[in-house]
């Protein structure tokens, strides 16, 4: 099976006709729009911010507390850091992140290492915080475990940014393999999509903003 993330993953749940065409035949690219492109910049300089100390322009003011109240924790700082993840059988070792064995792939926004202990951040710029999903945390806190045999317990957190939400989970090492497993139902969904080769379309609100052209629930047309 392809290499998944948390997006591809969701991709297909929101449909697999438009996953097929952007994961499998990738003859469809997704460009993304302004609040991608928004989003982008925002971890950026975030990034560069935790990383580089380099000062925030003022566009991006706005997140000085939230990244100084980040950097003041104690801690070996690793900003937008890829995540590999190998599986065989129900064994998980790390792996690297184009590696011909990885199986998961996940990216850090912000990872704070202390010893026996982390801190995992995930920047958000969505307008409210009401539909937060923390599925990714419980990925990406499998995906440290794998990767960090020495940190034993992790506090997590989406940072909605733009609207000052915050919210938290804890991990702990003895439960990674259920972290890493949170979409294997989904997972097997594709795989019997990719055996039998169907990729059926779904109708959605979001089909207004698919890059499918050729689908025929596309409303961009």
């Amino acid at each position: 099976m392809t290499a998944w993330s948390y997006s591809s993953v969701n991709t297909f749940k929101q449909c697999p006709k438009k996953y097929y065409h952007l994961k499998v035949a990738k003859d469809v690219k997704d460009r993304g729009n302004a609040a991608t492109a928004y989003g982008s910049r925002v971890h950026s300089a975030a990034e560069k911010y935790i990383r580089d100390g380099k000062p925030l322009e003022r566009e991006y003011k706005f997140l000085q507390g939230t990244l100084d109240a980040f950097n003041s924790i104690e801690g070996d700082k690793h900003c937008e850091i890829r995540l590999g993840v190998s599986k065989d059988g129900e064994a998980f070792k790390p792996a690297k992140f184009f590696g011909g064995d990885v199986w998961y792939r996940g990216i850090a926004d912000l990872l704070i290492i202390n010893e026996d202990k982390a801190y995992l951040i995930d920047y958000k710029t969505s307008k409210t915080a009401n539909y937060a999903d923390t599925k990714q945390l419980d990925l990406l806190a499998g995906a440290v475990f794998i990767n960090y045999p020495e940190v034993k317990k992790i506090k997590s957190a989406l940072s909605f940014v733009v609207c000052n939400g915050f919210v938290t989970k804890e991990h702990t090492v003895d439960m990674y393999k259920s972290y890493i497993g949170t979409f294997d139902e989904a997972l097997e969904q594709i795989e019997v999509a990719t055996t039998a080769d169907v990729w059926n379309a779904k109708d959605g609100p979001l089909c207004a903003y698919c890059p499918v052209a050729s689908c025929e629930h596309n409303r961009k047309r």
